[in-house]
């Protein structure tokens, strides 16, 4: 994809998130800096949100605002952590430091040192539903003891894998995922700046594509425009039409609405074993498939949707994706409208 990516060229400032709460939330941030939690599904866009914070409260956000990930940390070797040209300043002479020790001593030196501009610093925790709980507690001590200089973002996509302490210190910002309309009126914007030319079925198409993901549906709308030089609902098919596992997603539903469970199961274990998903991105491509054709009719629709609200508040406080996304196909193919009455699980 030739030059910059749209995500980051057209990275929104604070008055155009769309949401009202949260911008309002994020707009009270500026005036009385608080520790936050931004939590919603991925690609909503919990990062831009903090970015686009961050650029209204520090006259030098390039300083002051510092992002961590936490995969950068928890996924990744001690020499991997050390090494990495964000922390080997922070790790020179520490080789011996075990590896719990090496992420607390980063996150206790990037709060501790001055701010650049104002009298505040903000570092981000992103994709912090990995944390572990000892780290946290750590944390909680961290934000403790720098809470007069240093302003906490936690995003994540899991805030009930956060410590109670934590949770307690931190006002909630929350980002839901945007509608369909919603998302093709980003990308109309985007569009219009970059020149590219599109119709309403093509930006349609590929809104809802996504599924609720802000982040792929631009993505996306810079795929198509690249391969195809506009965006209608033919060179959005033919760029994006063949992409993900769609067709085996299809398989899944297909399989439980017949009642063979036993093979949707199957289906379901390659795609969360093969296919890199974890248990929520699975259930909202296995709606956005469901929405994207013609085999289902409203009331199947509406029902299935209604499940997969008690299904995800499964996945989060559960342990075994497969067990609760076998459970929400077997109660969408039996005609339930509740989820948790009459399952027992297929063997």
């Amino acid at each position: 994809m030739d030059g910059p990516l749209w995500i980051d060229r057209h990275a929104p400032d604070l008055e155009e998130i769309r949401q009202d709460d949260a911008r309002e939330r994020l707009f009270r941030a500026i005036d009385e800096p608080m520790n936050l939690v931004v939590q919603g599904p991925p690609g909503v866009g919990k990062t831009a949100a903090t970015r686009a914070l961050a650029r209204e409260s520090h006259a030098a956000p390039e300083s002051d605002l510092i992002e961590i990930n936490v995969a950068d940390f928890f996924g990744r070797t001690k020499k991997e952590i050390r090494t990495d040209p964000r922390f080997e300043g922070f790790l020179a002479g520490k080789s011996r430091m075990a590896k719990r020790d090496m992420i607390n001593h980063v996150l206790t030196e990037s709060a501790a040192y001055a701010p650049m501009s104002g009298e505040y610093k903000t570092v981000l925790l992103d994709n912090a539903e990995a944390i572990r709980e000892d780290f946290q507690q750590a944390l909680r001590r961290v934000m403790e003891k720098h809470h007069r200089t240093t302003q906490f973002v936690i995003a994540t996509r899991q805030p009930s894998k956060l410590i109670a302490p934590i949770q307690s210190r931190c006002f909630p910002i929350r980002l839901r995922a945007p509608t369909t309309d919603e998302t093709m009126d980003v990308l109309e914007t985007i569009c219009d700046r970059e020149d590219v030319e599109y119709d309403a079925d093509g930006l349609e198409f590929v809104a809802s594509a996504a599924g609720g993901d802000l982040r792929e549906a631009i993505l996306s709308a810079q795929a198509t425009a690249v391969e195809g030089g506009e965006i209608t609902m033919t060179t959005a098919y033919e760029t994006l039409g063949d992409v993900g596992d769609d067709d085996t997603i299809r398989e899944a539903l297909a399989a439980a609405r017949d009642g063979d469970l036993k093979d949707a199961r199957k289906t379901l274990d390659d795609l969360l074993d093969e296919g890199g998903y974890d248990g929520p991105d699975l259930l909202r491509e296995t709606l956005r498939v469901a929405r994207s054709g013609s085999a289902y009719g409203g009331d199947e629709l509406a029902r299935l949707h209604k499940l997969a609200g008690e299904a995800d508040l499964d996945l989060v406080d559960g342990s075994d994706d497969r067990i609760h996304l076998t459970h929400l196909l077997a109660a969408w193919a039996a005609g339930r409208t509740e989820l948790r009455a009459g399952f027992h699980e297929p063997v």
